[in-house]
């Protein structure tokens, strides 16, 4: 039985995600994204998921799964890494502004290339850390996948939270994570996420910071 190659993967999880409305440009894009990254993941191990098929589930689709609930307007992507979920997010929504916040230098270099390279103008990559980063505009939302707790993720965001969402990215339902939250954070909702083709629990947590 012949295997589905990367471009035939996305298109079937964009389908059941309900994305199917995205654009050849789009889904060119994605999948130029992911080459990029593969080749300077010789260089530079922005990621650990080196095979294309598995970089399409974990990356793409993965990132994807979060947009029922990613709100119009500003987003900031703190500790986005190789660009995730921030660049997928970018390309599938044109008139979302994304900023894609990582203290280290190379995964900056490498998202400025891929601004370059796919024409993005609705990316901004910014080195920094979250605790010291100093906007001039709010967000309307924050989230990551990068932060190891929940209350480290809020603790780093409180500053610049404001009204925006905060959102996590999960595996498992962080049940122990939602408990040892501090008092001035408000979870509004744990949402179980599907994402196609990975037999793995996912989760994202919405949450904001009361005042």
């Amino acid at each position: 039985m012949r295997e589905r190659d990367p471009a035939e993967i996305l298109r079937a999880g964009l389908e059941q995600l309900g994305e199917s409305g995205l654009g050849p440009g789009q889904v060119d894009s994605l999948l130029t994204y992911l080459e990029l990254l593969q080749q300077w993941n010789r260089a530079y191990s922005l990621t650990a998921v080196r095979e294309p098929r598995a970089m399409v589930v974990r990356h793409l689709l993965d990132s994807l799964a979060v947009l029922p609930w990613i709100p119009a307007g500003r987003l900031l992507d703190a500790g986005t890494g190789a660009g995730l979920p921030g660049v997928p997010l970018a390309v599938a929504r044109p008139h979302l502004e994304v900023t894609l916040l990582d203290s280290a230098g190379k995964k900056i270099r490498f998202l400025n290339q891929v601004r370059r390279r796919l024409g993005l103008r609705n990316i901004e990559p910014v080195q920094a850390r979250l605790d010291a980063y100093a906007p001039e505009v709010p967000f309307d939302a924050i989230i990551s996948r990068a932060f190891a707790t929940l209350a480290g993720f809020a603790g780093a965001a409180r500053r610049l939270a404001g009204e925006a969402d905060l959102l996590a990215m999960k595996g498992r339902h962080p049940a122990a994570e939602l408990e040892g939250l501090p008092d001035w954070v408000q979870v509004r909702a744990v949402k179980k996420l599907a994402v196609p083709g990975l037999q793995e629990d996912r989760h994202l947590v919405i949450m904001s910071v009361i005042p």
